[in-house]
């Protein structure tokens, strides 16, 4: 496939309705980086950073920050692929301490995922809004697969939210979440799925508080994202770097006086979410989401 055939695939949604959708534009999208690009730019200030530039062909576009120590190439995600279907499979009887089995779940999901959003940023810069309401409806579609693969019924949708008083319902409120998993027709676990928790923490922190004030009840809420780091120019010309876009500020505020997540998951997680107290309590690898935690929740 040419540039033009994978990004022409990439924003058609159709190519992902599963999961073998998603290896197979996976594959694709290495295989034509592996000897295609313009070059390679390293980050400035993180070096395990990447951007991609594309040639002629994309108009010498350059992508968003790869992480090199998540991103496979095409040689690798062959044999990786295989085994993450494998693993996702059999998730159960994975063992809590196998590294190797929760790199790969996380790498490939990482490496998955930001094959789709690098080939978008091949489109024109007019059309850059697309592009990221398009790969951020894409992530949240491959993480519910992903949930259904390892036997977790889900769904994006409607709440219809009982307002108890008295323990009584008195009336309903309608509320959208990007994840939805219920059992014996109650909902067990509502979540929110992003590629990056910038604008987005805050209502995060509010839809728990309003959803369990109103229905009286402690139902678990959790978040998942990619990443949350964003291309910068540096001062020197024609270099870049990345910039966090993760507001530490706010989550711990909120987790601290208004009420914690019960789980927040990244693929590519940031140094300080391992080494401040408050994040490294409540945020975690999205490995450990599919392994241990979402069969504590349900």
């Amino acid at each position: 496939m040419n540039l033009k055939q994978i990004v022409t695939a990439a924003t058609n949604k159709n190519n992902f309705s599963d999961l073998a959708g998603f290896l197979k534009f996976c594959r694709a999208y290495l295989d034509y980086i592996s000897s295609n690009l313009q070059a390679t730019i390293v980050s400035q200030n993180e070096t395990h950073y990447r951007f991609y530039q594309y040639g002629v062909d994309g108009g010498f576009q350059i992508t968003r920050p790869i992480n090199s120590n998540l991103m496979y190439d095409s040689i690798s995600f062959k044999k990786a692929s295989a085994e993450y279907m494998t693993i996702l499979k059999t998730v159960k009887t994975i063992s809590k301490d196998d590294s190797a089995a929760r790199n790969i779940l996380n790498n490939s999901t990482y490496t998955i995922q930001q094959s789709i959003g690098a080939a978008l940023d091949a489109l024109p810069a007019g059309l850059s809004n697309k592009a990221r309401k398009l790969n951020g409806d894409i992530f949240e579609h491959f993480v519910r697969l992903i949930l259904q693969e390892i036997g977790m019924p889900c769904r994006a949708g409607v709440v219809q939210v009982p307002v108890i008083v008295e323990n009584e319902p008195q009336f309903y409120m309608s509320y959208q979440h990007d994840l939805i998993i219920e059992s014996d027709e109650e909902v067990k676990l509502i979540g929110s799925i992003k590629t990056s928790s910038k604008d987005r923490i805050d209502k995060i922190f509010i839809d728990k508080f309003l959803y369990n004030q109103l229905t009286e009840k402690d139902t678990p809420h959790i978040a998942i994202f990619l990443n949350d780091v964003q291309r910068k120019k540096t001062r020197r010309v024609n270099q870049y770097g990345v910039n966090a876009t993760f507001l530490s500020g706010h989550f711990k505020g909120y987790t601290v006086k208004l009420n914690p997540l019960d789980g927040v998951y990244y693929c590519d997680i940031r140094p300080n979410m391992r080494t401040d107290n408050i994040l490294k309590a409540h945020i975690k690898t999205f490995d450990n989401l599919l392994i241990e935690d979402i069969w504590k929740f349900v």
